[in-house]
């Protein structure tokens, strides 16, 4: 079968939030337009704009609850939370309105949100670049089976999400180029995971110990690629993917 486009997602504020698709336009030499626009710094870092670590940031990793949440839109941006009546703010002046939302399902033994920050304009990703992030659905059925259930896609907090490829053929594709629908990507790096994977975006638990797992069965601790928009477009769910 011909690889296709399963899903799109996007997380207008780093960690805090994702929303599904049905199209995007890309741009060349960039991330997705809205993807971790913004980020909500913790009291323990530094208060500056621009670019920073997302140990700087609530995430998931430290916030398990927050895998929860659902958002839509990018300004204003709406966030839902099964615990929290739903949110609706404008991330340029009105953060303080997310820190007060965020407060109770974030740990009170973990320093407290204090500001959200613009992202520059490469996005605020993990590895500082303008970039996209997929995911294969093969793969990610393949480390289900290994772990012995089913595991949600959103874990990973991908881009662009792949299938009809064989588990693991994402890697297959790096230092190559592919073509989704009209838009070409360089494809760059393996994604090296961390312990935002253990929590369930159902229940905002820690329930699955995904590292072992991708170490045990595989020999490291990788999901998903990173790539480069190297020809701009128009991408939609169901277009094919192409070497």
């Amino acid at each position: 079968m011909t690889p296709r486009l399963a899903a799109i997602h996007r997380h207008p504020i780093k960690g805090i939030g994702r929303e599904r698709l049905a199209a995007v336009d890309l741009i060349a030499g960039a991330p997705m337009p809205g993807d971790r626009a913004w980020a909500l710094l913790h009291e323990n870092a530094p208060q500056r704009d621009g670019w920073q670590a997302r140990r700087n940031f609530l995430v998931v990793a430290s916030g398990p609850d927050l895998a929860r949440i659902e958002a839509e839109g990018l300004g204003p941006i709406t966030l839902h939370h099964p615990a929290r009546p739903d949110l609706t703010f404008d991330p340029a002046g009105e953060s303080s309105r997310l820190a007060d939302w965020v407060r109770p399902i974030w740990p009170a033994d973990r320093p407290a949100p204090t500001r959200l920050v613009k992202a520059p304009p490469q996005g605020m990703g993990d590895n500082g670049e303008p970039q996209v992030a997929i995911l294969n659905l093969a793969s990610l059925r393949a480390l289900s089976q290994k772990i012995g259930r089913p595991l949600d896609i959103e874990r990973f907090r991908g881009n662009l999400i792949v299938d009809d490829l064989p588990p693991w053929g994402e890697f297959d594709w790096i230092g190559r180029q592919i073509r989704i629908g009209a838009v070409t990507l360089d494809v760059t790096d393996p994604i090296g995971r961390c312990r935002a994977t253990e929590a369930s975006p159902e229940t905002g638990t820690r329930d699955a110990n995904v590292l072992r797992t991708l170490d045990d069965g595989w020999g490291h601790q990788n999901f998903g690629v990173y790539a480069t928009v190297n020809v701009a477009g128009r991408l939609a769910v169901g277009d094919g993917v192409q070497e």
